[in-house]
């Protein structure tokens, strides 16, 4: 059988066929790595991307929010007598009782003393009986001096006689003294009262036994000066330097809800507690209608005068752990750099600082775990970028003031 055989012809195009079947499937093979190899770079640079936390960030709002300090305070009259009797007996009467006001001098209870009255009526005879033997011994040194002259007495007579009358004249002067003693002492039978006020307190009633002396048991009476009243604060230390005497303070009490009154800043202690932390505040607050009722609760809104603008960050950035209480900032690498801060105010989703950072800090608003010292990390928006805060404003001492 003849062999069939192909014209040069077809059998050139069957080469040039096959020669691009096989570059098509070189171009195939290569253009599938070059794929994969993009992907897996693409995979990597995601995978890069991913291990870079994404963080906001915000500057620090130096501009005051609230220049006032809110602390709880204490009514005081601004003078207080506990009344004790000075002589001991039984309570004979009283006219004043708590609420009654009073004036300087006026007697309020009498104590009946017949113990005390009889002390003064023998006193009194023993002062008589010391005049009569001082007035016998002055006349016999009288008579013996009419009989020096005639050598009737010696000098040595004349001298005991004179020492005798010294002795009886000084016996006298004591009786005296203690005639006024007595008699003072018996004027405290009456109890009256040391000035203006109102009686705030009566612990006593008609025949009760009176002990003289103030360390045997409550005052009979208690009279308070309540025109003008102490208000008593406890400052924190931080805040003290920041209330200067003669600040002004705004009082609100719970029987008044919608009234307010002014108080002035008078004296402060000097001195940190050191159980609290604090200094204690005196105020001086007006009461001439006597609205206000001594020993009251009071909420004292105290003005706040600094020398510096505080820095205010959100609590959220706040890390507390073994390196203490640090806020998280962002260099201009985009690396963490931990800072350790000081705490001013809490005021809730603000927190007013005291030391640690400055006004170009940007601060990780919520800082995710694991960060530590020099991670890159991505300011979310673009390198740079600020979210949720504006660029800290200036603000003079007297916009502080006022907030």
């Amino acid at each position: 059988m003849p062999t069939e055989t192909r014209p040069p012809g077809s059998r050139r195009r069957l080469g040039i066929f096959g020669m691009l079947a096989g570059i098509a499937l070189i171009v195939v093979v290569i253009t599938g790595i070059r794929s994969r190899e993009e992907a897996s770079a693409k995979l990597r640079q995601w995978t890069d991307d991913q291990a870079v936390p994404t963080v906001a960030v915000a500057l620090p709002d130096a501009k005051v929010s609230n220049p006032t300090l809110d602390l709880p305070g204490r009514l005081e009259a601004y003078y207080r007598a506990p009344i004790f009797a000075r002589v001991s007996g039984y309570l004979k009467s009283w006219s004043a009782d708590i609420g009654a006001r009073v004036k300087a001098g006026q007697v309020i209870a009498e104590i009946e003393a017949p113990d005390l009255d009889q002390q003064l009526l023998q006193a009194r005879a023993d002062l008589a009986s010391q005049e009569a033997s001082a007035k016998l011994s002055e006349a016999t040194l009288t008579r013996r001096k009419t009989l020096i002259a005639s050598n009737f007495v010696s000098m040595q007579e004349i001298d005991e006689r004179t020492a005798d009358l010294s002795n009886k004249l000084a016996s006298v002067k004591a009786g005296q003294a203690n005639v006024e003693r007595l008699e003072a002492l018996a004027g405290y039978k009456k109890i009256s009262v040391p000035f203006d006020g109102v009686v705030t307190a009566r612990d006593t009633d008609v025949g009760a036994l009176i002990n003289a002396g103030g360390g045997s048991g409550p005052a009979m009476f208690v009279v308070s000066d309540i025109s003008k009243l102490r208000v008593y604060v406890n400052v924190p230390q931080t805040y003290v330097p920041a209330i200067k005497i003669g600040a002004k303070a705004v009082i609100s009490m719970p029987e008044y809800p919608n009234r307010t009154f002014l108080a002035t800043v008078e004296a402060s202690s000097q001195s940190v507690d050191v159980a609290s932390g604090t200094t204690r505040m005196q105020l001086g607050l007006d009461n001439t209608k006597g609205e206000l009722m001594p020993g009251g609760y009071a909420n004292v809104k105290l003005s706040l005068q600094r020398d510096s603008v505080p820095l205010n960050i959100p609590s959220s950035a706040l890390i507390f752990n073994q390196n203490g209480l640090r806020v998280a900032t962002v260099g201009p690498d985009d690396k963490v750099l931990f800072k350790t801060v000081t705490i001013s105010r809490d005021l809730g989703r603000t927190i007013e600082l005291a030391s640690g950072i400055t006004a170009e800090d940007r601060i990780i608003t919520a800082p995710p775990d694991g960060l530590a010292d020099g991670d890159q990390v991505r300011v979310s928006g673009g390198k740079g970028d600020v979210k949720g805060s504006n660029k800290p404003e200036k603000v003079s001492e007297k916009q502080d003031a006022k907030g």
